[in-house]
């Protein structure tokens, strides 16, 4: 094999994967994942010995919003990719911002609340949830303020 074939081959593969969407029907299907886990986290508050579901909660609520974020649109164009490229750029660059103010924050208020003063982390969830929501929030922004 030449190396020019490897080359077109794996620009190919690149591309499809680029383009991966999931079918307009899988945002019903992520909404009801996400308002089902919503529900189940806030019913999982009134239960004893229930801490161990929590971090499949989360996981299941963060496919769910996956879900809705990778899925297409009625009516998937240009325009459309260009606005959902838009949004995933600013949702990175928020959640970068994001993980290095929120520790900072966190230190601040427990200093004036005279907590423990030590620079505390969070957990992935916190970041990827962040994440989601914020590239979804804006994509519908977008979408509403260019109609």
């Amino acid at each position: 094999m030449s190396k020019q074939s490897i080359c077109e081959r794996e620009r190919s593969q690149l591309e499809k994967m680029n383009k991966f969407q999931l079918g307009n029907r899988f945002k019903k299907i992520g909404f009801t994942i996400a308002i089902a886990t919503f529900i189940l986290m806030v019913g999982r508050k009134y239960v004893e010995n229930s801490e161990w579901v929590r971090p499949i909660l989360h996981g299941i609520l963060l496919i769910g919003l996956l879900m809705i974020s990778l899925s297409k649109e009625k009516l998937e164009d240009e325009f459309i990719d260009s606005l959902r490229a838009q949004s995933y750029r600013l949702a990175f660059v928020l959640a970068i911002v994001y993980s290095l103010v929120q520790p900072i924050i966190n230190y601040a208020v427990a200093s004036l609340l005279n907590q423990d003063d030590e620079l505390q982390g969070f957990s992935y969830f916190q970041v990827l949830f962040f994440m989601l929501i914020v590239q979804l929030l804006f994509f519908w922004q977008l979408k509403r303020m260019n109609r």
